[in-house]
């Protein structure tokens, strides 16, 4: 039985690529701060931030995709991995988020001074 070798040198180009070009998006959207996404809101926040949020998401996801081999996987074994973490990441923000605009309305709305 014989097996042949495989390059994968594409695939790392690809991957690399890929993130390289989403992180190279952030660092632009975080230098020049357009205008229409930093000064709209949704939700509590602006554009820009979930926009960080969104490509910050999709950077994980595609390293646990590309370097921890799970687009080889089963479905069902995908979706156990990748379910609870997004679960955890959107229950995090939802928190930080909600006790973030309490505190700000406490000390903005109080005689409780900013001090840091």
């Amino acid at each position: 039985m014989s097996h042949e070798h495989v390059s994968n040198i594409g695939r790392i180009w690809k991957v690399f690529g890929i993130l390289s070009a989403v992180t190279i998006v952030e660092v632009y959207l975080g230098i020049v701060k357009p205008d229409f996404l930093f000064m709209n809101d949704f939700l509590g926040m602006n554009i820009l931030n979930w926009v960080f949020y969104i490509l910050t998401i999709y950077k994980a996801y595609y390293i646990v995709w590309a370097f921890m081999h799970m687009e080889g996987e089963k479905s069902t074994l995908r979706s156990a991995v990748v379910f609870p973490v997004i679960f955890l990441i959107l229950y995090l923000l939802f928190i930080l988020l909600t006790e973030g605009d309490y505190i700000y309305e406490v000390f903005k709305n109080s005689s409780i001074k900013w001090n840091f």
